[in-house]
């Protein structure tokens, strides 16, 4: 991607560096050993009360879906981007984040499609997503994953683990079985909501022009200790336009060409619960009419292909939360940590392994 401009952080040392394919081997190895204790701990915490289901399997059945080494267990392809987060103010009163505090804070994320093939085409992608990595002036990380859709099609972690077997490919199609799918969303009507949004979902031709939903509930925490449930999600700033562009890297070319032109912004949106609200399940959405608060601008500055570049090493964790936020009770939030730490090791493996052949 030449025509993408590359934010260049921190300073190298004049200290002589080993050779670059020793260090990118022990950069994995050393990931892939932490991660792996994470994961460790993420296995203790949603283990025992999901009937057998560990993070480990979770990741295991995403595999069946597509296995590529080195590569992200979900939203394999993507790209890198950074920015700054610039703040209104507006959540000062209701939560003691830093990043609510702050002017401006730097990020770094990730826009990327649904799915384990990364060198998928982007256009026929059903989802798309956006993670970011806030850097906090007091040293804290917040980590947020966001997609297009704004609910879940399951509630728990049994379901979810079911949902995998059910798009698990068959293998006289290589798809998966469209019974077998009809026959879980049959056993799930929780999933009305997400398969109405699947309906009526019309992907825009750019990264640059998607509605992005964290989908989970957090807690903002303020000063008093209060706590409010709220969802966020990231509203596009930019005009849709025709994307000139039809290979299979469609989207990041025509985010390349936007960010020429200059920063690509979005507002970040918080939608606070009210009584009675869902607050630990995903799969149901909540009404448009919620206390809702414009917080600030996400701008985007640069990007940069994700092999090698600064967003691959990151484990975009939703449950790395700075003081001032807190998860809710949802336990596909303990889920997804868990299964996300479980991934990263495998991959740190696997491309430690790769750089040694």
């Amino acid at each position: 991607m030449e025509s993408v401009q590359q934010m260049r952080l921190g300073n190298r040392s004049s200290r002589p560096e080993p050779p670059r394919r020793l260090r990118s081997v022990l950069g994995h190895a050393v990931i892939a050993f932490n991660l792996g204790c994470i994961g460790v701990v993420g296995a203790i915490l949603i283990g025992t009360p999901y009937a057998g289901v560990t993070p480990a399997k979770i990741v295991d059945r995403q595999e069946k879906l597509g296995l590529f080494n080195g590569f992200r267990r979900a939203h394999a392809k993507g790209v890198c981007v950074e920015g700054v987060f610039v703040n209104n103010g507006t959540l000062a009163s209701r939560s003691t984040a830093a990043v609510f505090r702050d002017d401006e804070t730097p990020f770094v994320g990730r826009f990327s499609i649904g799915g384990n093939n990364p060198t998928a085409p982007d256009l026929r992608a059903g989802v798309r997503s956006v993670a970011l990595d806030f850097r906090l002036s007091n040293g804290e990380r917040w980590r947020t994953a966001m997609n297009t859709n704004p609910v879940l099609p399951v509630r728990d972690v049994e379901s979810f683990y079911d949902q995998l077997a059910a798009m698990t490919p068959v293998p006289e199609t290589g798809k998966p079985s469209a019974n077998r799918l009809a026959a879980f969303y049959e056993a799930h009507p929780e999933s009305v909501a997400f398969r109405d949004w699947q309906k009526s979902y019309k992907p825009t031709p750019s990264f640059a022009t998607e509605t992005y939903h964290a989908i989970n509930a957090f807690l903002l925490v303020d000063r008093d200790g209060r706590e409010r449930a709220v969802r966020w999600r990231l509203v596009p700033m930019e005009v849709v336009r025709d994307n000139t562009f039809d290979d299979a890297d469609a989207l990041q070319r025509e985010l390349a060409r936007r960010l020429t032109e200059g920063p690509v912004g979005f507002r970040l949106e918080f939608d606070f619960a009210r009584e009675g609200d869902a607050v630990e399940d995903p799969s149901r959405p909540w009404s448009d009419d919620r206390e809702r608060y414009d917080a600030g601008i996400v701008e985007i500055r640069s990007a940069s292909p994700q092999t090698g570049g600064s967003c691959d090493g990151i484990n975009f964790d939703p449950l790395i939360l700075p003081t001032g936020m807190e998860a809710s009770g949802d336990p596909i939030l303990r889920a997804r940590s868990a299964a996300y730490a479980i991934s990263q090791r495998r991959r740190g493996l696997e491309a430690a392994l790769d750089a040694l052949r």
